[in-house]
């Protein structure tokens, strides 16, 4: 039995010990905002976070993430309230077929997370820390423009 604590929730579930944290979210708790991407770890659309920290889910086994906090993009929003970087995203229109939206947002918050002074972080600083997630549809100058907004 593998216990997971995911957007606050505790959950119980029976799996093989190859499951990774991609397939536990999608396949046995109907988490399906987490893209399955490349299934490889190059591509970025699994992000999630793990204990505040930006994981690919694709590459990190579900029985490893055991007492520790996981957060999908379905646990992002409070009611009705979207997350700041949900709305930027959505007043910046950095979203074309959406696909890899919200490995985008997943990776954007924990990036602002990790940099104490975020402020100062230019243009050049934001793409090579973002540079983990891909967008085949080239909505890069509005993800800039939307990181921008909540940065500052």
């Amino acid at each position: 039995m593998v216990r997971l604590s995911v957007n606050g929730e505790r959950h119980e579930l029976d799996l093989d010990p190859r499951t990774t944290l991609l397939d536990a979210l999608r396949d046995h708790l109907g988490l399906t905002g987490t893209k399955k991407g490349c299934d490889h770890g190059q591509c970025g659309a699994c992000t999630v976070h793990v204990d505040g920290r930006r994981v690919l889910s694709c590459l990190a086994l579900a029985v490893a993430q055991q007492g520790r906090e996981i957060g999908t993009i379905e646990g992002l929003a409070r009611g009705d309230h979207l997350h700041p970087m949900q709305l930027a995203f959505i007043e910046c229109d950095a979203l074309q077929c959406g696909f890899c939206t919200p490995g985008q947002i997943m990776s954007a918050i924990a990036m602002l997370a990790e940099v104490e002074h975020r402020r100062q972080l230019d243009d050049v600083a934001i793409r090579e820390r973002m540079s983990g997630n891909l967008c085949r549809c080239g909505a890069y100058p509005n993800i800039l423009a939307a990181i921008r907004r909540v940065r500052t």
